[in-house]
Protein backbone atom coordinates (compact mmCIF):
# COMPACT_ATOMS: atom_id res chain seq x y z
CA UNK A 1 0.00 0.00 0.00
CA UNK A 2 2.93 2.11 0.59
CA UNK A 3 3.37 3.59 -2.82
CA UNK A 4 -0.14 3.50 -4.61
CA UNK A 5 -1.31 6.87 -2.89
CA UNK A 6 1.74 8.59 -4.27
CA UNK A 7 1.46 7.35 -7.45
CA UNK A 8 -2.32 8.01 -7.71
CA UNK A 9 -1.94 11.22 -7.05
CA UNK A 10 0.72 11.84 -9.20
CA UNK A 11 -1.29 10.88 -12.49
CA UNK A 12 -4.24 13.33 -10.99
CA UNK A 13 -1.49 15.99 -10.60
CA UNK A 14 -0.36 15.95 -14.42
CA UNK A 15 -3.74 15.38 -15.09
CA UNK A 16 -4.99 18.60 -13.99
CA UNK A 17 -2.68 20.39 -14.81
CA UNK A 18 -3.46 19.32 -18.43
CA UNK A 19 -7.33 20.31 -17.87
CA UNK A 20 -6.19 23.61 -16.26
CA UNK A 21 -3.29 24.15 -19.42
CA UNK A 22 -6.30 23.78 -21.76
CA UNK A 23 -8.50 25.98 -19.94
CA UNK A 24 -6.23 28.96 -19.48
CA UNK A 25 -5.94 28.61 -23.76
CA UNK A 26 -9.65 27.99 -24.62
CA UNK A 27 -10.87 30.60 -22.66
CA UNK A 28 -7.92 33.05 -21.69
CA UNK A 29 -6.20 32.66 -24.90
CA UNK A 30 -2.73 32.49 -22.89
CA UNK A 31 0.16 32.58 -25.32
CA UNK A 32 3.03 30.89 -23.07
CA UNK A 33 1.29 27.31 -23.55
CA UNK A 34 0.29 25.42 -27.40
CA UNK A 35 -2.38 26.83 -28.95
CA UNK A 36 -5.84 25.11 -28.69
CA UNK A 37 -4.88 22.60 -31.45
CA UNK A 38 -2.14 21.25 -29.66
CA UNK A 39 -4.77 20.55 -26.84
CA UNK A 40 -7.98 19.23 -27.63
CA UNK A 41 -8.40 16.97 -30.97
CA UNK A 42 -12.16 17.83 -31.53
CA UNK A 43 -12.90 14.14 -31.20
CA UNK A 44 -15.61 14.97 -28.25
CA UNK A 45 -16.99 18.69 -28.43
CA UNK A 46 -15.40 21.28 -25.72
CA UNK A 47 -18.90 21.88 -23.99
CA UNK A 48 -19.07 18.14 -23.08
CA UNK A 49 -14.91 17.44 -22.54
CA UNK A 50 -14.74 19.72 -20.22
CA UNK A 51 -17.45 18.69 -17.81
CA UNK A 52 -16.13 14.67 -18.32
CA UNK A 53 -12.49 15.93 -17.51
CA UNK A 54 -13.90 17.50 -14.20
CA UNK A 55 -15.87 14.39 -13.19
CA UNK A 56 -12.59 12.09 -13.93
CA UNK A 57 -10.52 14.27 -11.41
CA UNK A 58 -13.21 14.24 -8.83
CA UNK A 59 -13.58 10.60 -9.12
CA UNK A 60 -9.68 10.35 -9.12
CA UNK A 61 -9.28 12.80 -5.68
CA UNK A 62 -11.98 10.54 -4.29
CA UNK A 63 -10.01 7.02 -4.92
CA UNK A 64 -6.95 8.89 -3.97
CA UNK A 65 -8.55 10.53 -0.97
CA UNK A 66 -9.18 6.59 -0.03
CA UNK A 67 -5.83 5.07 -0.76
CA UNK A 68 -4.11 8.29 1.33
CA UNK A 69 -6.39 7.04 4.37
CA UNK A 70 -6.03 3.55 3.77
CA UNK A 71 -9.47 3.12 4.11
CA UNK A 72 -13.03 4.19 2.09
CA UNK A 73 -14.87 2.34 -0.72
CA UNK A 74 -11.83 2.32 -2.78
CA UNK A 75 -9.26 1.09 -0.91
CA UNK A 76 -11.65 -2.94 -0.49
CA UNK A 77 -10.13 -5.47 -2.11
CA UNK A 78 -11.86 -6.08 -5.53
CA UNK A 79 -9.83 -8.73 -7.84
CA UNK A 80 -12.67 -9.50 -10.66
CA UNK A 81 -12.55 -5.56 -10.56
CA UNK A 82 -8.97 -5.22 -10.49
CA UNK A 83 -8.10 -7.81 -13.66
CA UNK A 84 -10.83 -6.33 -15.47
CA UNK A 85 -9.39 -2.49 -15.21
CA UNK A 86 -6.10 -4.06 -15.30
CA UNK A 87 -6.95 -5.04 -19.31
CA UNK A 88 -8.84 -1.93 -20.08
CA UNK A 89 -5.59 0.35 -19.16
CA UNK A 90 -3.67 -2.65 -21.33
CA UNK A 91 -6.05 -1.51 -24.19
CA UNK A 92 -6.67 1.76 -23.55
CA UNK A 93 -3.08 2.35 -23.84
CA UNK A 94 -2.49 0.37 -26.67
CA UNK A 95 -5.54 2.27 -28.23
CA UNK A 96 -3.35 5.35 -28.01
CA UNK A 97 -0.33 3.71 -28.93
CA UNK A 98 -1.96 2.72 -32.37
CA UNK A 99 -3.60 6.34 -32.74
CA UNK A 100 -0.73 7.97 -32.10
CA UNK A 101 1.40 5.81 -35.08
CA UNK A 102 -1.50 6.50 -37.26
CA UNK A 103 -1.63 10.37 -36.60
CA UNK A 104 1.88 10.82 -37.38
CA UNK A 105 1.62 8.72 -40.16
CA UNK A 106 -1.04 10.92 -41.96
CA UNK A 107 0.33 14.07 -40.71
CA UNK A 108 3.77 14.18 -40.66
CA UNK A 109 4.31 17.46 -39.56
CA UNK A 110 2.86 16.50 -35.95
CA UNK A 111 5.66 14.58 -34.94
CA UNK A 112 6.95 14.41 -32.14
CA UNK A 113 5.05 16.89 -30.56
CA UNK A 114 2.73 19.28 -32.76
CA UNK A 115 -1.38 19.10 -33.08
CA UNK A 116 -3.12 16.77 -31.09
CA UNK A 117 -0.50 15.52 -29.07
CA UNK A 118 -1.23 16.57 -25.85
CA UNK A 119 -4.61 14.98 -25.58
CA UNK A 120 -2.69 11.53 -26.68
CA UNK A 121 -0.05 12.01 -24.09
CA UNK A 122 -2.72 12.66 -21.29
CA UNK A 123 -4.50 9.25 -22.19
CA UNK A 124 -1.66 7.17 -21.31
CA UNK A 125 -1.74 8.94 -18.07
CA UNK A 126 -5.10 8.09 -17.63
CA UNK A 127 -4.28 4.92 -18.55
CA UNK A 128 -1.81 4.93 -16.10
CA UNK A 129 -3.67 5.85 -13.27
CA UNK A 130 -5.75 2.78 -13.90
CA UNK A 131 -3.26 0.16 -14.44
CA UNK A 132 -1.92 1.51 -10.72
CA UNK A 133 -5.59 1.20 -9.66
CA UNK A 134 -5.87 -2.40 -11.20
CA UNK A 135 -2.35 -3.28 -9.82
CA UNK A 136 -3.51 -2.63 -6.19
CA UNK A 137 -7.02 -4.34 -6.66
CA UNK A 138 -5.08 -7.91 -8.76
CA UNK A 139 -2.25 -7.50 -5.82
CA UNK A 140 -4.45 -6.47 -2.83
CA UNK A 141 -4.15 -10.05 -1.31
CA UNK A 142 -0.18 -9.72 -1.13
CA UNK A 143 -0.20 -6.05 0.76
Amino acid sequence: MKNYPLILWSFTILFVLRVIGQILVAFFNVSFLPPMPHWYSGLLPYPILLPTQILIIILQLKINYDFSRNKGFFVKPRRKLGVFIQWFSYSYAGIMAVRYIITMYLYPERRWFGEGTIPIIFHFVLAGYLFTLAKYYVCVEDV
